[in-house]
């Protein structure tokens, strides 16, 4: 809620990035935006509310955010309690880990100081890894029916 236009910046690639500093930890983050936060942040910078602010995106508090989130969910049939930081969880997830960022990489984005916090999200895909894995054993393991001869 607090990033403003001064922090979108042009990373060594040519591409735009985030720079700021972590609210918990003050530690400075560079992240690059990818093509979909591109998207929402054109759409909401020339909201009144932004622009009055001067920031990137109208202020919302973390409560209002977590109930439209609840309430995406609901017209979704999605079960899950949908909240910011199961956003935070899934990025890190879903949108990194399991599409082959490094666990470095993905540690810096998330502002952690050591390795080892990341390494809980890279337990929670290994889980994942290891269930697909096992669904894959029984497959596998299924008799296959007999097919005719031609």
């Amino acid at each position: 809620m607090n990033l403003t236009p001064s922090n979108i910046t042009i990373g060594i690639d040519g591409e735009y990035w985030l720079s700021t500093c972590r609210q918990k930890t003050d530690q400075p983050v560079r992240v690059p935006i990818l093509p979909k936060a591109w998207e929402i942040i054109e759409k909401y910078k020339t909201h009144p509310r932004a622009v009055q602010r001067g920031a990137i995106f109208p202020m919302i508090s973390n409560q209002k955010l977590n109930s439209y989130l609840k309430e995406i969910a609901d017209l979704c049939g999605i079960e899950k309690n949908l909240t910011f930081h199961l956003a935070r969880h899934t990025f890190a997830t879903t949108v990194t880990l399991c599409n082959g960022v490094p666990l470095e990489t993905v540690s810096k984005m998330l502002g952690h100081s050591k390795i080892t916090t990341t390494q809980v999200y890279a337990k929670v895909v290994e889980k994942k890894v290891s269930e697909d894995m096992h669904t894959l054993r029984e497959k596998l393991a299924a008799p296959k029916l007999m097919r005719r001869a031609k």
